[in-house]
């Protein structure tokens, strides 16, 4: 619970920075478990809309985002560059990139917090993008610091396992080009203008939590921990006549059934924009809406609006979600594969064992072997089948749920006999219907 003391503080914080009369906003951290106060380590904040990062590190969980045009780099980051490791916090591996603008000796220590050298590389290196890798031993934090070209950058490393083996810092190549002019890494500069979609994500020992925003604002940012738990003051949502429950995972609220909402007509007579939500239930048979909800054309969906993110079909205060609702869910639930990672922006089967989190236990309304469901998360995805070209098809064996990404209209694809999640995208949408589900705003 806040102090009073706090709460000044924050107040009087922002009323300065509004008084500044100065193209910025300020961003602040905080995490939450269901009501107890959570300690964050470390938020990564990505700016999708330019393809930039920038890493925070506790105590310092605020940033202050400045547009003023063409991003520059601070003068002394144009001789040695260190990007932040990624995944971080990670599972007894990780990797970090350093940029040199010219020939020189690196010399690169990882210490413990009491600063005994515990790992030491040394060469030297042709200008450019270098990748290593870190193997963790028997702590959980690390310092890794380089030094080159009269120059030190300093990294904080949190493992959240120990081997108990040795430390080492391994050399895996040239790495890719130009990160130097999209990644700051550890220092706290983002090119930021008005309007770009901002990528948050949240570490601690519970583990990460990701928020997608537009900020136009100073404004705090509260990352939520608690998981499989009806979301925090919605626990269901009285809709057209339907009571839905709500799942919270992470930082994202979901209806936890599938959208069934509308007048069903019989296939194949067509979904039209004529101010009636219209819905397909499998075989024709209105009782298979109640129990894996309806199936929409995306036009239908959407409710003839082309936007990304838009309400559509949902509750007020709802919205379709984006490919990118999508992505931060897969990261969330996968054991390997975390928020961020480059496996989501992939099309196909995708993941470790998303897939399998996020479906129904059971072959009640699965097909066997309803492969790696543990519905760890409370998701419950049901094999909702889909309509095609005048025909239902895949009811048991697939579900499939739509995004309301404009461009590409990717789906996801939950099948019976894996636990991955597929990503397609399907240009002819107007032709394919599908479930929905909704995340909150």
């Amino acid at each position: 619970m806040k102090t009073t003391t706090t709460l000044i503080s924050i107040l009087t914080f922002f009323a300065l920075t509004s008084l500044a009369q100065k193209p910025s906003i300020d961003l602040m951290f905080a995490g939450d478990n269901n009501g107890d106060y959570v300690t964050l380590d470390s938020i990564y904040i990505k700016n999708m809309t330019q393809n930039a990062d920038v890493m925070l590190y506790a105590p310092d969980t605020t940033i202050n985002l400045l547009w003023t045009g063409l991003y520059e780099f601070p003068e002394d980051l144009s001789s040695l560059s260190l990007a932040q490791n990624f995944p971080n916090p990670f599972k007894g591996k990780t990797e970090f990139n350093l940029t040199l603008n010219k020939r020189g000796m690196a010399a690169i220590e990882v210490t413990n917090l009491l600063g005994q050298s515990i790992a030491r590389y040394q060469s030297v290196l042709n200008p450019g993008n270098h990748l290593f890798s870190f193997t963790s031993g028997s702590k959980n934090i690390y310092l890794l610091s380089v030094s080159a070209l009269g120059f030190t950058k300093t990294i904080k490393l949190s493992s959240i396992t120990c081997s108990g083996g040795n430390c080492e810092i391994e050399y895996l190549g040239p790495g890719p080009q130009n990160t130097n002019l999209k990644s700051v890494g550890a220092v706290k500069y983002l090119p930021f203008e008005p309007g770009d979609a901002l990528l948050f994500v949240g570490y601690n020992e519970l583990g990460e939590s990701g928020i997608l925003d537009s900020p136009e604002e100073s404004k705090i940012y509260t990352f939520q921990y608690a998981t499989n738990i009806p979301c925090i003051g919605t626990p269901t949502v009285d809709y057209e006549g339907q009571i839905y429950n709500t799942v919270q995972i992470y930082s994202q609220c979901w209806l936890k059934e599938n959208l069934n909402v509308g007048t069903m007509i019989n296939a194949p007579e067509m979904q039209t924009n004529n101010n009636i939500i219209e819905k397909y239930c499998m075989a024709n048979y209105e009782d298979n809406c109640n129990i894996v909800g309806g199936l929409y054309y995306w036009d239908e969906m959407m409710q003839y609006v082309n936007v990304t993110g838009t309400q559509g079909i949902c509750p007020d205060g709802w919205h379709i979600p984006s490919d990118v609702d999508w992505k931060v869910l897969e990261g969330a639930v996968d054991s390997e594969y975390k928020i961020g990672n480059a496996t989501w922006g992939s099309i196909n089967w995708r993941g470790a064992d998303a897939g399998g989190n996020l479906k129904e236990q059971g072959t009640t309304n699965w097909e066997p072997p309803n492969t790696g469901a543990t519905d760890a998360f409370g998701f419950t995805a049901l094999p909702g089948g889909y309509f095609v070209q005048g025909e239902f098809w895949g009811p048991g064996y697939k579900g499939y749920f739509w995004s309301s990404q404009v461009v590409g209209k990717y789906c996801r694809n939950i099948d019976w006999n894996t636990k991955q999640v597929k990503r397609q995208s399907i240009g002819y949408s107007d032709d394919v219907a599908i479930s929905v589900r909704c995340v909150k705003d």
